[in-house]
């Protein structure tokens, strides 16, 4: 067992918090908002903070009957179905921020906080982005608010300025060390700016994504692909790995005088949040993405699935750290099998903005096909 492990804690997901790491919601749905199910979340389990996209809102939308009558009403007001997925969006992202907004007190502003996304179609357009990212903080006008936006190079730009002006960031669907590292960049020279400007650093928060269980799929796929002992040997290892590594940075940066400087002023540091943390591979345990990346001024992001997989049998420890070498010999590893995480990363960054186009069409199907006749 790792050193600090927690033994039998009556409820272990809450008991993560011991750790130092953050419990988020991986799902919105307006019945769960409506039923009591999310409040029961976060006072049992002690779950502090939903994260959303448009693939997490697509399938809300799929319970049809959560909308039905939202939609009538809003058809009636002849907006038409883009602006009613939107509205229907909002209004779920409005309700939940305001049931969190006591974590977010509670907390100093640390967590209670809600995403909500900038259209997938902006992922390449800096300027639309900031745009629509100003106009989101605007309309849901609520402080524990965090804007999501995919980690495209053309965002860093937006994530500097958007940091600047005091807006939350998710800089999200991250799968490779370099990027993470312009992110941060980006992120630092934004408070840097505030700082110029005169503004407070303490009222701005942000995190940064990693979808984890999709690196190991690309990779997997690629070593599957091999064939040979020696890269059978390696499946299943690079989105833990990549995840270590990714904290080394952040941990080798918040040691260094650029970020003291800012702490000084009331700065909070950016944490690492890992996403997409069920197990796609049916071999894989559900808590492979959970267990062994629990550390501190982190956040984990889980289904209900495994929340209620990790309620059962999850045995909370500080594991973040460990094998850090192993880690950092993988890269080289895979690329002498002819895998190149970074070019990885980047298709894998592409075909995750292409999914959630193709999700924010489909929220428009699906509200259309609901509208009344």
């Amino acid at each position: 067992m790792s050193v600090g492990a927690a033994r039998g804690p009556a409820h272990p997901v809450a008991a993560i918090r011991a750790f130092g790491q953050s419990v988020w919601l991986d799902r919105i749905r307006r019945r769960e908002l409506e039923d009591g199910t999310l409040r029961t979340l976060l006072e049992r389990d002690r779950v502090c903070g939903l994260t959303s996209d448009p693939t997490i809102f697509a399938n809300a939308l799929a319970m049809r009957s959560d909308y039905e009558v939202a939609i009538a009403v809003l058809a009636a007001r002849s907006h038409d179905a883009r602006e009613i997925g939107e509205r229907l969006m909002l209004q779920d992202i409005g309700n939940a921020a305001d049931m969190l907004a006591g974590a977010h007190r509670a907390s100093a502003g640390d967590d209670g906080y809600v995403g909500v996304g900038v259209a997938p179609a902006l992922a390449h357009d800096t300027r639309a982005t900031i745009a629509e990212a100003r106009r989101l903080v605007t309309t849901l006008a609520r402080p524990n608010v965090m804007i999501e936006l995919p980690a495209t190079r053309e965002a860093l730009g937006a994530i500097r300025s958007l940091i600047a002006e005091g807006i939350n960031v998710n800089a999200t669907l991250l799968f490779g060390v370099d990027r993470y590292r312009e992110v941060v960049d980006a992120w630092l020279a934004g408070l840097e700016d505030r700082v110029a400007s005169g503004a407070p650093l303490s009222n701005v928060a942000s995190v940064a994504s990693f979808f984890l269980s999709h690196i190991d799929a690309a990779v997997d796929a690629r070593l599957d692909a091999n064939g040979a002992p020696a890269a059978r040997a390696l499946r299943g290892r690079a989105a833990i790995a990549t995840a270590r590594l990714a904290y080394g940075h952040l941990q080798a940066v918040l040691g260094k005088r650029r970020w003291r400087a800012l702490a000084d002023r009331g700065a909070r540091p950016q944490r690492l949040l890992w996403a997409a943390t069920s197990a796609q591979d049916p071999a894989c345990d559900s808590l492979k993405y959970v267990e062994p990346l629990i550390g501190p001024g982190t956040v984990t992001t889980l289904t209900p699935a495994t929340l209620e997989a990790y309620r059962n049998r999850g045995r909370p420890a500080l594991r973040l750290t460990d094998d850090r070498p192993r880690a950092a010999r993988l890269p080289a590893a895979l690329l002498r099998l002819g895998i190149d995480l970074p070019v990885v990363a980047a298709g894998q960054q592409r075909a995750a903005v292409e999914a959630f186009a193709r999700s924010a069409d489909a929220i428009v199907r699906q509200v259309t096909n609901a509208m009344p006749r």
